[in-house]
C-alpha cells in the first residue's frame, strides 16, 4: 500500500498573515468573526480568538480541499467536516488536528468505515462496509488495520474468528443461513507469487487456508476482545479498505500551520483485492461463493 506524500509549508509569519477583513480586539489581534485570504491561495472565513483560529470556521484549500468543523488555538479539535481533493471525506471528531473519537470515512469507491479512532487511525470498534459486494467487517481494529475478533458478514452467510493483519487467522466458524455452521481454522501458507533473479530472494505472499472439521446447529458467538495498544501517530488521507490481504491505508494528509494549512493530496484509489481457495471446498471470501450440498455431503462421507 503506497503512502501519500506530506510535503509541508512554512507556518505563516506573524507579519505574514495575508488579507483579513474582520473583527479585532484592542491590541489589534484578530478575535472574533473575520475573513481572511492567505498568501498560499488558502481561504478562512470564522472565529478568530487572540489572533488565532478558534471556534466555528471554514477553511478551504487552494486545491478544493476544505474542513468546516471546530477549531481550537488553530488546530482542528472538536466537531468537523474534512472533504478532500478527491472527494472523500470524513465527519466526526477531532483532536489536535487529528481524526480522533468517532467518525465515519467516506471512501471514492463508495465503502464506508465507521467507529473508532486514535491518531488518525482506524483503532478501536468499528463497521467497514464494501459498497460493491455488500459485505462488512465487524469488529475490532488496531494501528488502521482489521485485528481482534470479528465478523465477516456476506449476504447469505458470515464468518467469525480472529483477524491478524488483515488476514483471517486460527480458529472460526461459518455461519449459513440454512441453519447450520462450518467449523474449522484458517493456517496462513506461504504462495510465491513471481520468479526470482539469481541471489534474489523469491517474492512470497501469505495466503490464509481454510481447513474445514465439521458441520453444526447454530450457537451463540461471544467474542473475545483482545487489549489494544494505542497507535503511534500518524496523518493521513484514508484510502478504501481491500477485503483481506497485505497492506496499509494510507493514513497522510498535511496538518495546519498558524495560519496556513499543509495542503493534502489526492487518495490512492485502488481496492486491495484477496481471494481465498479452501483446501477442502471452493470457498471465496471476497464473493461469498461456497459450495455447500458438497461440503456437506463429503463431512458425511
Amino acid at each position: 500500500m503506497s503512502y501519500l506524500g506530506s510535503g509541508e509549508l512554512e507556518e505563516e509569519g506573524e507579519n505574514d498573515l495575508g488579507e483579513y477583513e474582520g473583527e479585532r480586539n484592542e491590541v489589534g489581534e484578530r478575535h472574533g468573526q473575520g475573513k481572511a485570504r492567505l498568501p498560499n491561495g488558502d481561504t478562512y472565513e470564522g472565529n478568530y480568538e487572540f489572533g488565532k483560529r478558534h471556534g466555528q470556521g471554514t477553511y478551504k484549500f487552494k486545491n478544493g480541499a476544505r474542513y468546516i468543523g471546530d477549531y481550537v488555538k488553530n488546530k482542528k479539535h472538536g466537531q468537523g467536516t474534512f472533504i478532500y481533493p478527491d472527494g472523500s471525506r470524513y465527519e466526526g471528531e477531532w483532536a489536535d488536528d487529528q481524526r480522533h473519537g468517532q467518525g465515519v470515512y467516506y471512501y471514492v469507491n463508495n465503502d464506508t468505515y465507521t467507529g473508532e479512532w486514535f491518531n488518525h487511525q482506524r483503532h478501536g470498534q468499528g463497521t467497514y462496509l464494501y459498497a460493491e459486494t455488500g459485505s462488512k467487517y465487524v469488529g475490532t481494529w488496531v494501528h488502521g488495520r482489521q485485528e481482534g475478533a470479528a465478523e465477516l458478514i456476506h449476504l447469505n452467510h458470515r464468518y467469525q474468528g480472529k483477524f491478524i493483519n488483515k488476514n483471517p487467522v486460527g480458529p472460526g466458524k461459518y455461519i449459513f443461513d440454512v441453519g447450520c455452521e462450518q467449523h474449522g481454522e484458517y493456517c496462513l501458507t506461504d504462495m510465491e507469487r513471481g520468479e526470482a533473479k539469481e541471489e534474489e530472494e523469491t517474492l512470497v505472499n501469505i495466503v490464509p487456508k481454510w481447513k474445514a472439521l465439521n458441520i453444526t446447529e447454530l450457537a451463540l458467538w461471544t467474542p473475545t476482545l483482545s487489549e489494544e495498544q494505542p497507535p503511534p501517530e500518524g496523518q493521513g488521507q484514508e484510502e478504501p479498505q481491500g477485503l483481506t490481504g497485505v497492506g496499509d491505508p494510507s493514513e497522510d494528509i498535511q496538518a495546519e500551520g498558524f495560519e496556513g494549512e499543509l495542503e493534502p493530496r489526492g487518495a490512492d484509489e485502488d481496492v486491495d483485492t484477496f481471494r481465498q481457495e479452501s483446501q477442502e471446498n471452493s470457498y471465496d471470501i471476497d464473493q461469498g461463493n461456497f459450495n455447500f450440498d458438497e461440503e456437506l455431503s463429503d463431512l458425511q462421507d
